[in-house]
């Protein structure tokens, strides 16, 4: 596999992911593992965002800001985790325990995979169209859709966090659902007990 986990989406829950995924390198449980980012964000509502009301984030930061930010916060942090650029994804499809990513320029093989993208009705990835739906918690006018998940798990190794997972559409919102799903990853990897990240400022 080229992967332990492949995250599809590099809007704010892929990138949430990630950063929690990454941040566990200095774990027993996790210092093998590799871990990479499909960081496609051309699509991201991001783009067209500003940001007055999220904890941490400096009022009148744009979301164009905050996706470059954060690119540069995981390469800087956390440079272990494959950042794959300029690339969309056509296909996710089962293969040997884990699953085939298929692009439009290249296939990648990963044991897990976190599908993080919008929930556009546009959303157009093979073999995971079976698992659409009406999104449930935007208004049926918008036209959204969410992927059909029991707390974040699709089937067997397969994710969905963020909005696509049936969240609102709260930048807070779908951050904790990204690490949601990082935590329950790293417990799985730490052979099912608890697992969290936490950095503490050193003792003097």
């Amino acid at each position: 596999m080229d992967f332990d986990v492949l995250i599809i989406g590099g809007g704010v829950a892929g990138m949430s992911a990630a950063l929690v995924l990454g941040s566990a390198k200095n774990k027993p449980f996790a210092e093998d593992k590799k871990i990479g980012i499909l960081m496609h964000q051309k699509a991201s509502a991001l783009n067209g965002a500003l940001f007055n009301n999220v904890l941490g984030i400096a009022p009148g930061t744009t979301g164009k800001e905050l996706l470059e930010n954060g690119r540069k916060q995981l390469a800087e942090t956390y440079p272990h985790v494959v950042q794959v650029e300029n690339e969309k994804v056509t296909a996710v499809l089962p293969f040997e325990g884990g699953y085939k990513i298929m692009t439009n320029k290249n296939s990648y093989t990963s044991h897990m995979a976190i599908i993080a993208v919008g929930p556009s009705n546009l959303f157009d990835i093979d073999g995971l169209k079976q698992y659409i739906e009406p999104h449930q918690n935007l208004p049926a006018r918008k036209e959204r859709i969410q992927l059909k998940n029991k707390d974040h798990k699709i089937t067997e190794n397969l994710y969905v966090s963020g909005v696509l997972a049936g969240w609102r559409s709260q930048f807070a919102t779908a951050a904790g659902s990204g690490a949601h799903v990082a935590t329950d990853i790293l417990t799985i990897w730490n052979g099912g007990q608890t697992a969290m990240v936490h950095d503490s400022e050193p003792k003097i």
